[in-house]
């Protein structure tokens, strides 16, 4: 989050000192400025200022050149076009290389120490891993872990990079598809929560049911056994004990058998 801030805080400061003059060669000083500031990584806003872009055709427009290249290129991009750009300062191509590094990151969590090395024309590992640990790591633009072992660099966080006007609508197309199949997501969630709210009442109104059900027939069962003479004990077990189930279920039978059939009970 600091770094956001110091970002924003950069990007206000020279985008305000850009409106504020005119003059092609001011403006050509606040992007040397801008792209040599060892804290500030996206240049975008402040290619946007019409000021900036009208140093197009000018004597200084290689100055607005390499503003571009800050804001969307690389080390390589430098090279092949640098007959027609001016020539960098130390920390310009320090901040340069840190910038291709995100833009390996950005498709790529695992990046090979020879593609890096190719890339920043760097000559050995050490002199690698110094880079990415003293320039990339510790300034926060991105996080991982140096793997020796297999001679690559894993990106676990790499800071974006400015979005060139082209990728626009494809980032669109993709953010679109991506809230399409949310909404459909969301949907199905809805209609399953729906679902076992219906299932959760129609089992809460069966075991009601169920329990209006049992107490009915505890009720008939229990002015059955007082017109019999009986009383509650009988309900459990028989004179001569045994279960309830048994009870209940010659109660049954006796209700069910014809008089002259029906068993007589033993008088005490």
């Amino acid at each position: 989050m600091e770094m956001e801030k110091r970002q924003a805080d950069l990007i206000e400061q020279f985008t305000q000192q850009a409106e504020a003059t005119s003059d092609p060669r001011a403006l050509a000083s606040i992007i040397s400025d801008a792209t040599c500031h060892p804290s500030l990584f996206a240049f975008s806003e402040i290619l946007s200022v019409p000021n900036i872009s009208k140093l197009d055709g000018t004597q200084v427009s290689s100055s607005l050149d390499l503003l571009h290249l800050f804001a969307y290129g690389t080390w390589n991009d430098y090279k092949s076009s640098a007959g027609h750009l001016p020539s960098l300062l130390p920390n310009q191509a320090k901040k340069l290389k840190q910038l291709s590094v995100l833009t390996l990151a950005e498709t790529n969590k695992v990046l090979p120490y020879d593609k890096l090395m190719e890339e920043l024309d760097v000559s050995n590992v050490r002199e690698l891993e110094d880079f990415l640990i003293n320039e990339c790591m510790y300034s926060g633009i991105v996080r991982g872990k140096l793997d020796q072992l297999r001679r690559c660099f894993e990106v676990q966080f790499a800071a974006g990079r400015d979005i060139r006007p082209e990728q626009l609508n494809s980032m669109i197309q993709t953010l679109s598809s991506w809230l399409t199949t949310s909404d459909h997501m969301l949907q199905s969630i809805q209609e399953k929560i729906k679902w076992a709210d219906t299932m959760s009442e129609a089992s809460r109104k069966h075991k009601k049911e169920v329990e209006d059900r049992v107490e009915e027939v505890k009720k008939t069962l229990k002015a059955d056994m007082e017109i019999r003479g009986g009383g509650p004990e009988d309900f459990m077990t028989e004179s001569g004990g045994g279960s309830g189930l048994g009870s209940l279920m010659d109660l049954e039978e006796d209700r069910v058998r014809p008089k002259r059939y029906r068993r007589r009970h033993p008088i005490a």
